[in-house]
């Protein structure tokens, strides 16, 4: 049977250490999050652009925008290597779009960014 030194950290010990890293982790991560909220611009004077580049067509951006100022569009895929038949990208409708950030805050490869209108 297997006993621990007397020195070893516990199994019950090392749970607690993780638990208050990951804690504090995460509180590192959302002041991170907060603080590059600040900075993207917004307000009536901006708008959303795609960079089409950069959008992958998950469709996040429309879920999140409850202005309807975002569609979905179809275009050929630019990989001679991958067969798929529908590759989607996003386009901002510039009437509609409010400038509110939620589709920067929700796009997971940063194809949105707010300008000037």
């Amino acid at each position: 049977m297997w006993h621990p030194r007397p020195n070893m950290t516990s199994r019950k010990e090392l749970e607690a250490r993780r638990l208050g890293e990951a804690a504090r982790i995460r509180l590192a991560l959302n002041s991170m999050r907060t603080e590059a909220r600040e900075k993207v611009k917004g307000g009536p004077g901006t708008i959303a652009f795609v960079k089409e580049e950069l959008c992958i067509g998950c469709d996040q951006c429309t879920i999140v925008c409850d202005d309807d100022a975002i569609e979905l569009y179809d275009t050929p895929l630019a990989s001679p290597v991958l067969n798929i038949d529908v590759n989607r990208k996003a386009k901002v409708l510039r009437d509609p779009c409010t400038g509110c950030r939620l589709c920067v805050l929700a796009c997971p490869t940063d194809a949105i960014i707010m300008i000037d209108r």
